[in-house]
């Protein structure tokens, strides 16, 4: 009897796709909506996980965008340390869509970036950005000096790339109740003092979500309507959350709200596809073997298979990952040199969201 299944590839049925596969033969994953290329201009953004993106990307040669390049004294240490080369300009972490469309409102000025700065100490701090100079700014002026550099080198990415890649982390949020504007990171927790007449806590619905992310990709297209992009969904679970729920409950309530995000953009629009780094890491027939003990971290393994089903997937399997060779500080004393020679610290994501855990009650982070 014929119907629509019986003309199904095996990928459609969960028995041939999965449960007659042994977890590292689960393939197919993802077919690409658009050809991707090494010759492509590639800028990756977003939470944590996106950093792995830029990374492999940059092992494999393609084109991956650099547009604040770091100081030619630093080395791996310190390029990690002030935020170089984790994304494609220093941004930190954007973790929400709504952050997303912040920066870009500002880099094609659609809005002006806030006066706001952080003291403490007799140093200063970007509210927007408060990781990316451990220790602060000399001045308040400086801190301004380099945000411009930041939104300048982010208006010339969109405007020049082929594909913008961006990884969906949090709906959980902190905003200027009065100005309207979002925060990374809860004022108090890396910098700044919490006020709660002025600071607004949301845990944004996928209403909201979706719509900030509509309006991110409308802009970007705007300033280059050859940009396409790829989206992908953080596995981290959420480090703390604020909504008085079940940190796993929370969790699940916040990748949920993402994913369908995700799916809703990439079945609108053409240039919009879907990698799903979030299932390949979560989904039960994996069976969390791509996490470490802290049931959070995502391994090297889980790292390597994800990116390994993406490198198949357009066709760039046979490109083997290279060391990526920089060059030395120019003063390399033998602390930093064990440093250095910490691959596992230096390979180790930047992840503002996991300072929420030192606020835990033990005081102390993932370990």
């Amino acid at each position: 009897m014929s119907n629509p299944y019986s003309e199904l590839p095996a990928t459609a049925f969960w028995k041939t796709a999965v449960a007659d596969r042994e977890m590292l033969e689960i393939s197919d994953l993802w077919t690409p909506k658009f050809p991707i290329h090494k010759n492509n201009q590639v800028a990756t953004f977003g939470s944590c996980f996106a950093q792995h993106f830029g990374r492999r990307l940059r092992e494999r040669h393609f084109k991956w965008m650099d547009g604040e390049p770091a100081p030619e004294a630093f080395g791996d240490e310190d390029k990690r340390k002030f935020g170089y080369q984790l994304f494609s300009a220093r941004t930190g972490n954007i973790y929400t869509t709504s952050l997303l469309k912040q920066w870009v409102s500002w880099a094609v000025g659609e809005r002006m970036p806030p006066e706001e700065v952080w003291e403490k100490d007799g140093r200063f701090y970007d509210p927007f950005r408060p990781t990316i100079e451990p220790g602060g700014f000399a001045t308040a002026g400086e801190v301004v000096r380099s945000r411009d550099v930041t939104i300048d080198a982010l208006r010339s990415l969109i405007e020049n790339t082929d594909l913008f890649v961006f990884t969906l982390g949090l709906t959980e949020s902190w905003f200027n109740a009065r100005q309207n504007y979002e925060y990374p990171l809860c004022p108090g927790t890396a910098a700044g003092d919490f006020d709660p007449k002025i600071h607004r806590f949301e845990a944004q619905s996928f209403e909201t979500v979706n719509k900030n992310l509509q309006d991110a990709m409308a802009m970007i297209h705007a300033a280059n309507d050859q940009a396409r992009f790829l989206l992908t969904v953080s596995p981290v679970p959420l480090t703390a959350t604020n909504t008085g729920k079940h940190v796993l409950v929370a969790t699940s309530a916040s990748k949920a709200i993402l994913r369908a995000v995700a799916e809703t953009a990439a079945t609108d629009y053409q240039f919009v596809d879907y990698f799903p780094s979030y299932e390949i890491i979560n989904s039960p027939p994996f069976k969390g073997a791509f996490f470490k003990p802290n049931l959070r971290s995502v391994s090297d393994d889980g790292v390597d298979f994800v990116m390994g089903s993406f490198f198949k997937a357009i066709g760039a399997e046979d490109m083997a990952d290279e060391p990526i060779k920089d060059e030395p500080p120019v003063k390399l004393n033998k602390a930093r040199a064990a440093v250095l020679a910490r691959k596992e610290e230096l390979d180790a994501l930047i992840c503002e969201e996991e300072l929420l855990a030192a606020f835990g009650p033990d005081g102390h982070g993932d370990e």
